[in-house]
């Protein structure tokens, strides 16, 4: 497992965001994170990488706590924010080459696992530029440079979606399928229903701080007698019988 919460319960204060939030996220898995803004998707990303500390409830990243080693608990995750965070005296190769020391990757070996990824996102020819010349999408490319560089156990990426054009959608979402596939794990926040369905493993669906749905597609239909269900069409199911609680 790389990564598993167990009833977690926290937030920013002596109240908690999140309840009792248990899941978890198998090697070579894609999870979709759904929930509306504020269900407390970006709460549980935070208690993850270690930001917050919880309430209660324990979180392993590759079966290890962030209180046995904070540096190799990190060291297994790499995280790509909704808004893409930038130094502006930074060019696009200082920040591959700061990324890089940042996980004990060597200058050459950052280089080579970029190249690539330059090129997907066809930023290969502005390697010395500063990222006061990039547009908000160029930004998010670089974020998503850097995290993927990295080549973690766990991928954890907030909203990916906003700020890139079609082509950039599409060339995550093969990156994705493609990391997956190399036996590494991604847990994405997103409410882009109809996007993540086309790709996720599983959906863990949070609302008002509370997991109310946790499984594949199938499972979800299943679950929900609603067999031919869309995963918008479930969610609007799952959350609307909640709402009341």
């Amino acid at each position: 497992m790389v990564l598993k919460l167990n009833n977690v319960t926290g937030g920013y204060s002596k109240t908690p965001i999140i309840h009792d939030v248990t899941f978890e996220v198998k090697r070579s898995q894609i999870t979709g994170l759904v929930g509306l803004n504020g269900a407390g998707k970006s709460t549980t990303i935070k208690h993850i990488l270690g930001l917050l500390t919880p309430h209660s409830g324990e979180i392993e990243v590759s079966d290890r706590k962030i209180q046995e080693d904070v540096e190799l608990y990190r060291k297994n995750i790499a995280y790509i924010p909704e808004t893409p965070i930038l130094y502006e005296e930074l060019t696009l190769k200082e920040h591959i080459f700061m990324t890089a020391m940042a996980y004990g990757i060597t200058e050459g070996e950052a280089l080579n696992r970029a190249k690539p990824l330059l090129k997907t996102f066809r930023l290969d020819g502005k390697l010395d530029m500063f990222p006061t010349h990039f547009s908000k999408g160029m930004k998010q490319k670089v974020m998503l440079i850097c995290a993927f560089m990295v080549e973690p156990d766990l991928y954890i990426i907030d909203e990916p979606f906003l700020g890139l054009d079609p082509l950039g959608i599409e060339s995550l979402i093969q990156l994705l399928i493609k990391e997956r596939n190399a036996g590494r794990s991604v847990l994405m926040s997103t409410h882009i229903l109809a996007t993540a369905e086309r790709y996720c493993d599983k959906y863990t669906i949070i609302h008002e701080g509370k997991i109310v749905g946790d499984g594949t597609l199938e499972d979800l239909r299943k679950q929900l007698n609603m067999p031919d269900a869309t995963l918008d069409e479930l969610y609007i199911e799952i959350t609307g019988s909640h709402q009341y609680e």
